[in-house]
């Protein structure tokens, strides 16, 4: 059976680990997807930029620096490169020796998992090329129907959709739109990324009227702790939106505490070697 993004087909509503389980594992790296998935994640959030030679791999900045003990731009290192920083002892030295995955060992990771992939181009220099090597590594590695391909470039989501109509994507917002079913329509999105701040159950019953999925993305814990400090807690809620089925994947860096959140609502379904 193809994977489903939508919860109504999945029988779920899937908790995808941003950049893996990235609260407590280096991001984008494969022990934070493995973890993710041990933690009950059923998607993952990637990001790909392309090496100097051309290689999509899986880094979220547009420079090494921040999370490797490198330095420069992905862009104007080779692969080979690449291979030779450590992307887990900045994060903590338990972790060194953690290499960059190339985006086509995430894909082979989430076919050989059966995990879903949410995949965001992030090469600014050339994103067309980017948009064909993903194009054709999904295809060679039979994982088209298991990944969404999601920007907050709405334009080159467009030119995805143009140059390769069997994959499907999503739109990432960061505000409510006045009409968000003629944005994702313009950009032919199959789906759609909201905050937690911007989420209205109307819109999530006018998508999926419409036959489009969402994706929610709740803030750690820590951040959550503003609301309880002042008396607020927009949990209930959330929690109610879920059951209700208005939530087709719910977001977050603490994989246990989205997944917890789907488990209360009851929309965990059964895949449950997880």
């Amino acid at each position: 059976m193809a994977f489903s993004f939508l919860a109504r087909e999945a029988g779920r509503v899937h908790v995808c680990g941003h950049r893996g389980y990235s609260l407590h594992y280096p991001e984008n790296t494969l022990p934070a997807f493995e973890a993710a998935r041990a933690a009950g994640a059923t998607t993952v959030e990637i990001d790909v930029v392309l090496t100097a030679d051309g290689e999509p791999i899986v880094l979220h900045d547009l420079t090494v620096d921040r999370t490797t003990n490198g330095h420069g731009f992905a862009a104007d290192l080779s692969l080979e490169q690449i291979r030779r920083l450590d992307a887990g002892v900045r994060f903590h030295p338990a972790f060194a020796g953690t290499k960059i995955p190339t985006l086509s060992e995430a894909l082979d990771w989430a076919k050989a998992d059966d995990m879903g992939i949410v995949l965001e181009i992030k090469e600014a220099e050339r994103p067309d090329i980017a948009v064909d090597s993903v194009a054709a590594l999904l295809r060679a590695t039979g994982t088209v129907d298991r990944v969404i391909v999601i920007s907050f470039d709405h334009v080159l989501l467009k030119r995805v959709i143009e140059r390769h109509p069997d994959l499907a994507t999503e739109a990432i917002t960061h505000a409510r739109h006045a009409d968000l079913i003629g944005v994702l329509k313009a950009c032919s999105a199959n789906s759609v990324s909201m905050e937690l701040d911007m989420f209205h159950r109307d819109d999530a019953k006018a998508l999926h009227e419409a036959g489009f999925s969402n994706r929610l993305h709740v803030p750690r814990p820590d951040v959550l702790a503003q609301y309880w400090r002042g008396g607020r807690d927009p949990l209930p809620e959330l929690v109610q939106w879920i059951a209700d089925g208005l939530i087709d994947t719910i977001s977050g860096d603490d994989v246990p505490f989205i997944g917890m959140l789907v488990k209360r609502a009851g929309r965990a379904g059964g895949a449950s070697s997880r």
